[in-house]
């Protein structure tokens, strides 16, 4: 929680942000005894956003009915969603829409940003509403990787969703997820049930556009010499 100002939200009822000295002065101390949580529906987040409860920049998204505070980005990190947008748009070509981080509508209670998506149309089909079913999800994962292969690999089964890629930035190769299908045992009760795993010479057929081959090194930039 940053600041401590005050503003007043759409419904009339006042938006304050605590720090975390102002909230332990109040009486709320770190016992686990004392957190409650509660899960929020894309209807209620989007009226969140209305209201002005989140600042500019804040990079929050709705997963699973939990908002959830997004990892701040290294310089690598932007360059290989740069990386991934310019191959995916240059290989899907004209009538697809290649959306970095932008939203989607994915069920009631969530609604993702994930690094890279690619849709059907333009963005002038997504101006009333976010996409719900995209061709193919791309995340570009260097500490985050525990939470793209288990959280949201989950959820994006869950949402039948065919075609997941995984830009793993550690051992730099590309995870390609497939066939989702349940599992009690996974996060959001459903799992990848095909994955494989692509070095920088091999080449990735997307799904929804076979016949558009991306190369493995094309998304991955090229790491500095070190010095």
């Amino acid at each position: 929680m940053r600041g401590s100002g005050r503003r007043w939200g759409a419904a009339g009822y006042c938006l304050r942000r605590w720090t975390l000295t102002e909230l332990s002065g109040q009486g709320y101390a770190r016992s686990a005894m004392e957190i409650k949580t509660r899960r929020w529906k894309r209807i209620e987040y989007q009226r969140l956003i209305e209201a002005g409860c989140f600042e500019a920049g804040d990079r929050v998204e709705l997963v699973g009915g939990q908002l959830i505070v997004a990892e701040p980005q290294a310089s690598g990190h932007f360059a290989a969603i740069r990386a991934v947008e310019e191959a995916l748009r240059a290989a899907f070509g004209p009538g697809w829409e290649v959306r970095g981080q932008g939203p989607l509508a994915l069920d009631e209670e969530s609604e993702p940003e994930p690094d890279v998506a690619v849709v059907r149309g333009s963005f002038r089909d997504y101006v009333a509403e976010h996409p719900s079913r995209p061709a193919l999800v791309v995340e570009v994962s260097g500490s985050s990787l525990p939470m793209d292969r288990d959280h949201k690999g989950s959820l994006y089964a869950r949402a039948r969703l065919a075609d997941y890629w995984i830009v793993n930035l550690r051992d730099r190769v590309v995870e390609v997820h497939r066939e989702p299908g349940p599992d009690a045992a996974a996060a959001f009760g459903w799992r990848y049930r095909s994955i494989e795993i692509f070095g920088l010479d091999a080449m990735l057929l997307p799904l929804a556009l076979p016949g558009a081959p991306v190369r493995v090194s094309d998304l991955l930039p090229e790491l500095p010499p070190r010095t």
